[in-house]
């Protein structure tokens, strides 16, 4: 459930002229972003280097990775997971930091803290939904399933709120009410795993442990590349609808998706009981609407653009490659070589490392 919420580095935007080619079909129903790939002709791009000489950005037009894109068309969406350092503000991170600051001290008054010098109204929605049924499986999935409404139903009305509001205020809008009711979920889930009828128990059985481990672990990596962009994640940069279509996304077009069910399987298996059970139930559901309405969402934003990507790609992991629609390059494991991925396996480790912390922060809060 937590390879919902992590969140990584931001991607840096350089516009690059729209050139149609006669690969594409003339034009997307509405304008794509200014840093899709559309010229097939490879052009010069700034590389920087990490210590360990790890790749830090490499464009996918690069001179020297010729062979990125070895399928006869031309690649439409844009490169992910790219973190250019040289490009960064340090007065954008300074923003940054003041958000992040002003959001977890809002969140902690307004919705932990249940002393009387907060308002403490997280017990609050946690009472009164478990007020609708003695069943913690009931409650689970009552929980999951108004995180699920409000937040596809937010990103559903993303076009015409942002008309509405602008983009940096309906992002706001977003992630005011979805961090709140995300947090409960979790926090509800951390405190009552153990609760519900025992289904199976194979904690002590050769090899589990190993395979859980590493299914959580390789989960995280599926993080859709939209939550790499932290400064658009805060609205400190104009948040956009991006239409990616290299790194994982060659492997599946709905990374998240395939994370959170890795993620749900591998703590089902763990845990065994009926609540594991109807927490990944509705994890797992809302996930596969969120798939389809996502690509409802770029087909309207990106129209052909969409199509082109849709068409070589694929939803089942590996599915695109196996059918020879995906052609991968020969240096396809730079795409992975990126700041936000180091990032993203240094959380990942961290958070299994911290697993008592969270467990002690959850029962605190006595949900």
């Amino acid at each position: 459930m937590s390879g919902s919420f992590v969140l990584s580095n931001p991607i840096s935007h350089k516009t690059l002229p729209f050139r149609p080619t006669s690969r594409l079909l003339p034009k997307p129903n509405r304008p794509t972003s200014s840093r899709f790939l559309l010229d097939p002709t490879p052009v010069p791009s700034k590389v920087s280097r990490l210590p360990g000489n790890v790749l830090v950005r490499t464009s996918i037009r690069d001179s020297d990775t010729k062979e990125t894109s070895s399928s006869s068309s031309p690649l439409v969406g844009e490169d992910s997971a790219v973190f250019d350092i040289g490009e960064q503000k340090i007065v954008s991170w300074v923003y940054f930091s003041v958000v992040l600051g002003v959001v977890l001290f809002v969140l902690n008054v307004a919705w932990l803290d249940g002393s009387p010098s907060g308002l403490g109204l997280g017990k609050a929605f946690i009472d009164s939904v478990s007020g609708l049924s003695d069943s913690p499986e009931v409650v689970m999935l009552l929980l999951t399933l108004i995180f699920a409404v409000v937040h596809s139903g937010l990103a559903s009305l993303r076009d015409s709120g942002e008309k509405v509001m602008g983009e940096r205020a309906y992002r706001v809008l977003f992630a005011g009410t979805s961090l709140p009711l995300a947090i409960s979920t979790v926090v509800y889930f951390i405190n009552h795993r153990y609760d519900g009828v025992q289904l199976w128990q194979l904690q002590g059985a050769p090899g589990v442990h190993q395979l859980v481990w590493f299914a959580n672990f390789v989960s995280f990596f599926f993080l859709y590349p939209s939550t790499f962009n932290l400064l658009e994640v805060a609205a400190v940069d104009k948040p956009k609808m991006h239409l990616w279509e290299t790194g994982i996304m060659r492997i599946t077009r709905h990374p998240q998706m395939v994370g959170q069910v890795m993620w749900c399987l591998a703590h089902t298996l763990w845990i065994g009981n009926s609540v594991a059970l109807a927490a990944s139930v509705g994890l797992i559901g809302h996930h596969l609407f969120g798939a389809w309405n996502g690509d409802r969402r770029l087909a309207i934003r990106y129209g052909e653009a969409f199509e082109a990507v849709k068409s070589r790609t694929s939803t089942v992991p590996f599915a695109a490659i196996i059918e020879g629609r995906q052609k991968l390059p020969k240096d396809y494991y730079k795409e992975f070589l990126r700041l936000p991925y180091l990032s993203i396996t240094a959380l990942t480790l961290f958070a299994y490392f911290a697993h008592p912390l969270m467990q002690a922060g959850s029962f605190g809060l006595h949900w």
